[in-house]
């Protein structure tokens, strides 16, 4: 099982051990990480699972649909060049050690 780093807004880091195929977002929830909110359950419909994709891992995630695209640039929180929904990115072998940041507010 891969692991993900989840970072939250002070810097702590929870790793969590996420199932193949998974999103990064359904890991997190399953293990009561705070800063993700996922209000939508994982259908890209809400923008409360945004996080800040360390930029090593960028050339190994999924490219953005426009759904995707168009919830970011309704965020709670500043947008990035590194900036997804959790909810998008399904966990592989190649996302072992991922680093997701969450912003300041989901909401």
């Amino acid at each position: 099982m891969p692991q993900i780093n989840y970072v939250d807004h002070s810097g702590t880091c929870t790793p969590i051990m996420v199932p193949l195929g998974d999103s990064v977002m359904e890991g997190a929830v399953a293990n009561g990480v705070e800063g993700i909110v996922a209000e939508c359950g994982g259908s890209a419909m809400c923008a409360t699972c945004h996080v800040y994709v360390d930029p090593t891992f960028s050339a190994l995630l999924p490219e953005m649909g426009e759904v995707e695209d168009t919830m970011l640039d309704l965020a709670a929180s500043e947008r990035h060049d590194n900036s997804r929904l959790s909810c998008q990115i399904r966990v592989t072998e190649a996302l072992d050690g991922l680093v997701v940041r969450m912003p300041e507010s989901q909401i």
